[in-house]
């Protein structure tokens, strides 16, 4: 589709849900970019839908000019474009053995959180790619928090991030995990355990009865 006033071109759909369209577009410079699409999210639906890309496009900015993360193009409060990285999700490209991808990728996650922001969503495998040429990169910061690094709250939520990436390491790099890596893994925060008790039931509820829908912990619905 393509307008006067914005001649980009949608190549193909990336994802399509209750909150808003994804998908892979040309500019009118032949470059290619992804943009979040909210003006078909269904009426009762597009406040929260624009609390969220609103908190991606937050997200974005305080990590502008970073590596290996989508780099906010623009924000009008209708669509959210985002540049390209040509890649595959951590589950269609397996880092299986990769110890290079663990140890990038946490220098990668040391790196947005000095910046002071914390993913917030690293548990979906969906949320992790292998670029083409087998760097990590993170996408998709519509649940990230922004504030002080230094603070105990960020620092919480930073080790939580951290946790989920050696569940990945676990699961495709088992052996590489080292000794205080494992013990980071039985540590469970209040945080996590919240999340468990009453976040996710809620979750579940409202994606799978009111929105007819699964994400299959990152991997998209189930077939």
């Amino acid at each position: 589709m393509s307008s006067s006033a914005d001649p980009a071109i949608e190549l193909h759909a990336l994802k399509s849900d209750s909150f808003g369209r994804i998908a892979l577009m040309r500019g009118a410079d032949g470059s290619l970019f992804v943009r979040r699409d909210l003006r078909h999210v269904p009426l009762w639906l597009r406040l929260p839908a624009w609390w969220l890309a609103r908190r991606e496009a937050r997200g974005l900015a305080r990590v502008r000019g970073m590596a290996d993360v989508p780099q906010l193009l623009r924000w009008d409060g209708r669509r959210l474009d985002r540049s390209y990285m040509a890649g595959a999700a951590m589950y269609q490209r397996p880092p299986h053995g990769d110890l290079a991808y663990f140890r990038h990728a946490r220098r990668q996650l040391q790196a947005l959180h000095r910046r002071g922001l914390a993913h917030n969503d690293l548990a979906k495998e969906a949320n992790w790619l292998v670029l083409d040429d087998g760097r990590p990169a993170i996408i998709d910061f519509q649940l990230a928090v922004v504030g002080d690094p230094r603070s105990r709250w960020m620092r919480l939520l930073a080790r939580e991030d951290l946790r989920h990436l050696l569940k990945h390491k676990r699961t495709y790099c088992r052996a590489a995990l080292t000794p205080v890596e494992q013990r980071l893994l039985r540590r469970r925060s209040w945080v996590r355990d919240l999340w468990f008790r009453t976040g996710k039931p809620v979750y579940r509820v409202v994606t799978r009865k009111l929105l007819k829908w699964e994400d299959n912990e990152g991997r998209g619905p189930k077939p």
